[in-house]
């Protein structure tokens, strides 16, 4: 499982989320850029459909490394009313460059692709917590990603993510909750597939980050 929100920032207050970013998380950050390619099942592998994404991490040395993930449904009824964030069940796994071969030979077809730039913190903070901004750019041929061009210019995505469990998924949305709010003048996070558009604050909260030149180590 994982607990999982995500919001939208404009490109120009970036930096000043990144100067914020360092000092809370009191770690270096990574470089991000990966490509993903999202593949769906035919109907004859089953009533019902499936969709699994590998990511291919194009930063890695010596060669690139493959993931695949799988993205399960989000937690409903009360419980996940009261909570801010969203909790979905979610398995992921390291394999060879050859996976992608595999899936079309199970019968899977590419549905769409996307390269993902841009940096990524993961630190330890009352949960294993993971945070990437990056731009999202769409390919305009299979595989093309010298040539991919920003879904929509101008904006950037910041996805905060954490590893959790049945029985510890509470702790940890608190936790990604309360971490959260620290980054509420620059970016709204809340649960995927509810837009919530850019921080009116944005600007002002951005421009005091940069004269500052940092944050809090927490």
């Amino acid at each position: 499982m994982e607990c999982v929100v995500q919001g939208i920032i404009e490109t120009q207050h970036v930096e000043a989320l990144e100067i914020l970013l360092q000092g809370l998380c009191g770690v270096q950050r990574e470089r991000l850029r990966v490509h993903e390619l999202t593949l769906k099942s035919v109907p004859n592998l089953g009533v019902v459909s499936s969709e699994v994404r590998l990511l291919c991490d194009l930063d890695q040395q010596p060669e690139p490394t493959w993931t695949v993930k799988h993205v399960g449904g989000a937690m409903r009824g009360a419980g996940a009313d009261q909570i801010s964030v969203m909790v979905r069940t979610m398995i992921e796994s390291k394999v060879s460059k050859n996976a992608l071969r595999m899936f079309y030979s199970l019968g899977y077809k590419l549905d769409h692709e996307l390269l993902k730039v841009g940096f990524a913190f993961h630190f330890q903070r009352a949960a294993q917590i993971s945070v990437s901004v990056s731009s999202v750019n769409k390919m305009p041929k299979i595989h093309a990603i010298d040539e991919a061009v920003p879904v929509t210019p101008g904006m950037q995505i910041v996805v905060v993510t954490a590893p959790a469990t049945p029985e510890n998924y509470g702790e940890v949305a608190a936790a990604v909750s309360s971490f959260c709010e620290f980054l509420a003048p620059l970016v709204h996070l809340s649960k995927p597939f509810i837009s919530t558009g850019v921080v009116p604050t944005a600007a002002a909260a951005a421009a005091s980050l940069m004269s500052d030149g940092g944050g809090t180590t927490l």
